[in-house]
């Protein structure tokens, strides 16, 4: 890509903005932006794979513009520093991803004729382990929240209040709507939270799962699981087993 040469103002300027000399790699015709898009999407690819396999603080700019093949200014353009780079990556990249499952969950809640505990549960299992993910967007998708849970940045916060947590007492208002015994909207989030945990290890822990059973994450083997956190779960919520049954 060609770069626009930079006039003493304009050097002056991006100092005086983004404290560097580097001129960014700018479009002729400026008023299309098109090459700054495609810059801008570059640095945030690159970002999302250096920052799930690293996490945030191993990672340096000058890393992930050597690897998007821009330069110094690009980042400082587009978002200002490294800290809402990253948490752009969050904003674009993981929250897409975790509305694509959980719009998977929605449609096979809507598939159910009767609405049953039985059947939340397996549309939560069914969304993750047998959703739209591809194996590359999952590992970044995990990666990604793994890292934030061990050391949370701002970009947890941002998850938490505008994913997790509406999303948690969606489901668990929905549960308790459903289950047999009346029960506090507190219990029926920790009861939404142990399914999810339940569902996500087995989502996430594919390798783990995989040594331990000799069992490849094939579609008979992610039904065979799916079915079984449904039984696990109802049991745990003591719903009668004949609940669980498809």
């Amino acid at each position: 890509m060609e770069s626009v040469p930079c006039s003493n103002e304009d050097r002056l300027t991006s100092k005086r903005s983004f404290d560097t000399n580097v001129c960014m790699e700018l479009p002729r015709a400026r008023g299309k932006g098109v090459n700054e898009a495609v810059a801008r999407e570059r640095l945030l690819d690159e970002a999302e794979t250096l920052f799930a396999e690293k996490g945030f603080h191993a990672v340096s700019v000058r890393e992930i513009i050597g690897a998007a093949g821009c330069n110094l200014a690009a980042v400082n353009y587009h978002f200002g520093n490294k800290d809402n780079l990253y948490l752009e990556v969050f904003r674009s990249r993981w929250v897409p991803r975790a509305k694509r499952i959980q719009e998977r969950v929605r449609q096979s809640l809507a598939a159910e004729k009767v609405p049953s505990p039985a059947g939340v549960v397996r549309a939560l299992a069914r969304g993750f382990l047998e959703g739209s993910l591809s194996d590359d967007e999952r590992q970044r998708h995990v990666q990604l929240m793994t890292r934030e849970i061990t050391q949370p940045t701002r970009a947890f916060e941002f998850v938490a209040e505008q994913v997790m947590r509406p999303y948690l007492k969606e489901v668990a208002a929905l549960l308790k709507g459903l289950l047999p015994t009346r029960i506090t909207d507190e219990t029926a989030l920790l009861h939404v939270l142990s399914i999810f945990a339940l569902v996500l290890h087995f989502n996430f822990g594919r390798a783990a799962v995989t040594r331990v059973t000799g069992r490849r994450y094939d579609p008979d083997f992610r039904s065979q699981l799916v079915e079984h956190i449904v039984s696990f779960a109802m049991r745990g919520l003591g719903v009668e087993d004949e609940e669980a049954q498809p």
